[in-house]
């Protein structure tokens, strides 16, 4: 089996070469617009052809990330960033937009398609499905266990990629909106604010139940059937980088993990540390009393007399290093730069692992008590470890290739490139070695120069004439002088706009008891999400032209909706509603009208275009978006267009699940109440799987026509409503009426 791809991320030009230095085979990196780290640096297009053009030198490969979901005025500026892309000749595009995929297959068929992990691929099906797109390659949800990777790695002519170390979400990558509904700010644009690191309380305790460890799967990397393996990091620094891709090159080329490798890491930066759900179902994945960097472990305290911390550390510390000692009752530990200490009443710059030391504590430092933990934060030693070479700025040019084609003819000499030509006369005398002659023209009209082009030379000379070197290289200069290479300029595909038709109402619910009080003949479709254990016989209830079943976005398992799927269909129920991927591949492909859900992200024009072409009949807007987005996707829309008027908005859906008794669990379904900064939310838990909402539903009723929309939609999916209560709020919704205690989300805010 070929040895996989070791993958770095890069924020900077820095860390970019300090992960080519220690061995990384590919690096992925953003540019300043469309990334979903746009908390990074990221490259200019200038820094992104020169780092591509090193990388090609030392054949490596570079992966540009083009993955946030693109709104519609942003769409000129996407060719303008795929117009660099394709200049830079980088060997991939890693996106989430199906706009962007559109774009890209249509404009620019030399960039390569990678699936990013937003795009939630978590099954064969769904990979399937993207492989079927013109995707060459998947980015796997970090949730997979090795089982389910292998599935997926199996699949024929498909390249995968998945994680191995650095920070988790707890959400599945692209299904969360927590940090977009509550604060404005879109992890689908690059812009998190990380709303799930906060304390939340849970019942009479306060906790960090949803702040992840950091994955560090070390030699289990050798048991990953992947193309690719990856390191997340694309906000740390070089030094970061280099550190985890060097411990990372060691075991792939040794088949051993270094531990003195990994406590560098630790000192750098990391959280406690998980393999997450590499090995099954893993309940030590979140660390519920402290948030950020801790470090490495190196003793406890044993006493303070004073201002003067006793310790006798399992490795070196030198004066400056940084020292982190966990507080009782305090989420964030205390941190110091060592100034001063001791052994033996006498100064030292540097202590050695086991001597007992004392050191020198800030004024006014907290109470430590003995025995707690001490970590090395920051060595000056570790810092120190990883100087890696760079190439000069400007020595390194990703350039178009031009044809330029040399012919040799009596008494002259023509030069031809890019429509381009100049002749050379003379009185030639014939060459001694014809073959000698070629290459001699060859090497002088490819040599190295300050255009902005590279040559690719043919050269025909049939007179067998010589020239001198130095009447070529005028011919030469006086033909690359006239040459102007078009940089790129990509457009938009050609796209269609469907007829508006006057706005219908959509029903959707997850249990037909919630809405057994509603007059359906207010509604031209039932929505009805399935579940595997779904009774088919109670749709009997409902008008069965206007039923259309759901099938859920994240589903593990796909094959136990196989046999439901199959009666639901031989019952005639043809009309489907998917909400991720692996709905393409599940469903068949003719006889059944499908509509996509707003987990696709229909932000543009482009991506409604993209969804016509795969056979959907109308999609569901981004219950995120922007009042200005929305009216001008459903302006330019190629298809029928659902605004989602009111819904318990799933913030984000999770394999992890809060309870955390695996052993003891049930697996029957509960909310869980949880309440941070005076706000309230829900943790709904059923098969293993959470799903988190407020408790102020998402509501645009008053809004609802300044959107152009054919058909307005209502959800009751995952809160436990009474019938009652469905029909109370059906009557205010219905009239437009204000709800009081709903939210509008961005709907007149940016994203």
């Amino acid at each position: 089996m070929k040895k996989p791809e070791l993958l770095a991320p890069a924020g900077d030009l820095e860390a970019g070469y300090a992960a080519l230095y220690f061995g990384a085979d590919a690096v992925y990196l953003g540019l300043k617009s469309f990334s979903a780290r746009a908390g990074a640096t990221n490259f200019t297009p200038q820094e992104l052809n020169e780092f591509t053009a090193y990388a090609h030198h030392l054949n490596r490969k570079v992966y540009v990330t083009v993955n946030t979901v693109i709104q519609e005025h942003e769409l000129d500026a996407l060719l303008q960033t795929l117009d660099v892309c394709s200049a830079a000749h980088v060997d991939g595009i890693i996106l989430q937009d199906m706009g962007v995929a559109r774009v890209i297959r249509e404009s620019y068929p030399e960039l390569v398609l990678h699936a990013s992990t937003q795009m939630a691929v978590h099954n064969k099906e769904g990979a399937l499905a993207l492989k079927k797109l013109g995707f060459s390659r998947v980015v796997l949800a970090r949730e997979l266990t090795q089982k389910e990777i292998a599935e997926i790695a199996a699949i024929p002519g498909l390249e995968t990629e998945a994680f191995i170390h650095g920070a988790l979400c707890y959400a599945y990558s692209g299904l969360c909106l927590f940090s977009s509904m509550v604060g404005g700010r879109s992890a689908n644009r690059g812009k998190c604010q990380y709303p799930c690191r906060a304390l939340f309380q849970k019942g009479d305790k306060e906790t960090h139940c949803f702040s992840m460890k950091d994955m560090a799967l070390g030699e289990a990397v050798l048991k990953m059937p992947v193309t690719s393996l990856k390191i997340e990091g694309r906000k740390k620094k070089a030094l970061y980088v280099a550190a985890v891709v060097d411990y990372y090159r060691q075991i792939l080329d040794t088949g051993h993990a270094d531990p003195k490798r990994a406590e560098n890491i630790k000192q750098i930066f990391s959280r406690a540390w998980t393999t997450f759900h590499f090995n099954g179902k893993n309940t030590d994945v979140i660390d519920p009393d402290f948030v950020g960097h801790r470090g490495l472990v190196i003793g406890k305290v044993e006493a303070v007399l004073g201002r003067q911390l006793c310790l006798t550390p399992t490795h070196p510390v030198a004066r400056y290093d940084g020292l982190q000692i966990d507080l009782p009752n305090d989420e964030k530990p205390f941190g110091f730069s060592v100034q001063e200490m001791s052994v033996n009443h006498k100064s030292v710059f540097e202590v050695k692992a086991g001597q007992h030391v004392q050191i020198l504590l800030p004024p006014h430092s907290p109470f430590m008590p003995k025995g707690a933990p001490v970590y090395l934060a920051s060595s000056s030693r570790v810092k120190g470890a990883y100087d890696f070479i760079k190439p000069k700025p400007g020595q390194y040019k990703t350039r178009p290739v031009v044809n330029v084609k040399i012919t040799f003819e009596k008494g002259k000499v023509v030069a031809e490139a890019q429509g381009v030509s100049k002749t050379l006369t003379g009185d030639f005398a014939i060459a001694e070695n014809t073959q000698k002659m070629i290459d001699s023209t060859i090497k002088t009209f490819q040599k190295d120069n300050d255009y902005a082009f590279a040559a690719n030379v043919s050269v025909e000379n049939p007179a067998d004439i010589f020239v001198p070197v130095s009447a070529l290289n005028n011919l030469r200069r006086d033909l690359y002088n006239d040459i102007v290479v078009a940089t790129k300029h990509g457009v938009l595909p050609p796209t269609t706009t469907h007829k508006h038709a006057d706005p219908k109402w959509l029903l959707k619910t997850d249990d037909l008891k919630k809405i057994a009080e509603l007059n359906l003949e207010d509604f031209t479709e039932i929505i009805v999400e399935l579940n595997p254990n779904f009774d088919l016989e109670a749709l009997k209830k409902l008008p069965k032209n206007k039923v259309r079943l759901a099938l859920p976005t994240v589903v593990r398992e796909p094959q136990n909706y196989a046999t439901i799927i199959k009666k639901a269909l031989a019952g005639g129920h043809h009309k489907w509603e998917i909400g991720n991927w692996w709905g393409l591949e599940i469903l068949p492909q003719k006889g059944i009208d499908l509509t996509f859900d707003a987990p696709f992200y229909m932000l543009n024009r482009e991506s409604t275009e993209f969804a016509k072409e795969l056979g959907s009949s109308r999609v569901a807007l981004s219950v995120e978006d922007t009042l200005e987005n929305m009216q001008a996707v459903a302006k330019n829309s190629a298809l029928p267009i659902t605004m989602v008027v009111y819904q318990d908005v799933p913030l984000f859906t999770s394999a992890n699940c809060i309870k955390n008794a695996c052993k003891t669990c049930d697996k029957s379904a509960c909310v869980l109440p949880l309440k941070n900064g005076g706000q309230t939310y829900f943790a709904a838990i059923k098969n293993c799987q959470l799903t988190l909402y407020s408790e102020h539903a998402f509501y645009v009723g008053e809004d609802k026509e300044k959107v152009a929309a054919d058909f307005y939609r209502v959800d009751f999916v995952n809160r436990p409503y009474t019938p009652e209560k469905v029909q109370e709020l059906w009557a205010k919704i219905k009239a437009g009426a204000k709800i009081v205690g709903t939210t509008n989300g961005n709907l007149h805010r940016s994203i």
